[in-house]
């Protein structure tokens, strides 16, 4: 299948080769030249200089950029040139209000839109495990499903347009809680004069165990957070949360505590921290 796949970012880099490894006829673009031409220098394909040109006459249009005007412009750029009923999926964490307008702009061109935001981060997209949760059509979901599975473990089609990022929006505030509940762990046992490494044994195979446990523990107690997934884009994220559930009513008290206490991170110097650095805050703190 002809493929265009706009974004080379740590997520998109590997998700693209998974692609080409997996056969299909790949087409990158990035704007950043460079990183497109790396990209041919590891994998099977070619980069274009313009998103129309990745784009022309592509059965596929698959993107993972940063917001939801970067989404507009690579979709109203190529949407003129897609081969005629192209699927275009999105995998930038948008907001829903955002997966709807692009189905109904797709939809006027005779093509079809899935929002399909991700999880499972750098390492998920390197390994080809990644989580994805989908909003778009049946049909739609039905010709993409199998493309995606070259760089997912588990692909859910979650309902129409929007549901999506509506259900990654779910992943984000459980994450949230999560990791804050985790600094505070970590700062308690320490305090307490517990070996963390010690805690983490006790505890990790119990009621208590997570992913971020799993993975995030170890580094928070060696105090690194130079990797993962930044405090910047959480926010991004956290604010269309936010956004949405001033829309729906729902009540995130947690998630507006946790979404300032990131802030608090951003001022410390910790823009590009992972999200694990929460524990740099409390620390922080005491030493204040």
């Amino acid at each position: 299948m002809k493929l265009a796949f706009v974004g080379l970012g740590v997520m998109g880099f590997p998700m693209a080769g998974h692609l080409a490894g997996a056969g299909q006829e790949v087409t990158v673009f990035n704007r950043t030249p460079a990183k497109a031409e790396r990209w041919t220098e590891t994998h099977p394909g070619r980069w274009a200089p313009t998103i129309a040109e990745a784009a022309d006459q592509a059965e596929m249009l698959i993107l993972c950029v940063g917001r939801d005007d970067d989404v507009r412009q690579v979709v109203g750029e190529a949407l003129e040139v897609l081969a005629p009923g192209a699927v275009i999926i999105d995998h930038t964490t948008t907001s829903a209000v955002l997966a709807r307008e692009m189905s109904d702009l797709a939809a006027r061109r005779g093509c079809s839109f899935i929002d399909a935001p991700v999880s499972g981060g750098q390492a998920g997209a390197e390994a080809g495990r990644l989580t994805i949760m989908c909003g778009g059509t049946p049909e739609a979901f039905a010709r993409a499903e199998p493309v995606m599975g070259a760089y997912a473990q588990a692909i859910r089609l979650m309902g129409p347009a929007g549901a999506g990022q509506l259900t990654k929006m779910v992943n984000q505030i459980c994450i949230a809680g999560l990791v804050q509940g985790l600094a505070e762990g970590m700062h308690f046992a320490k305090r307490a004069g517990l070996d963390p490494q010690e805690v983490l044994a006790a505890i990790s195979r119990g009621a208590a165990q997570s992913w971020q446990m799993d993975n995030r523990w170890p580094t928070m107690a060696q105090g690194l957070f130079d990797f993962g997934f930044a405090v910047d884009w959480m926010r991004k994220d956290l604010g269309l949360v936010l956004d949405e559930a001033q829309s729906n009513g729902a009540r995130l008290d947690v998630t507006r505590l946790v979404d300032g206490f990131y802030g608090e991170v951003q001022a410390m110097g910790g823009a590009r921290w992972d999200t694990s650095s929460l524990v740099a805050r409390l620390e922080a703190l005491e030493g204040s």
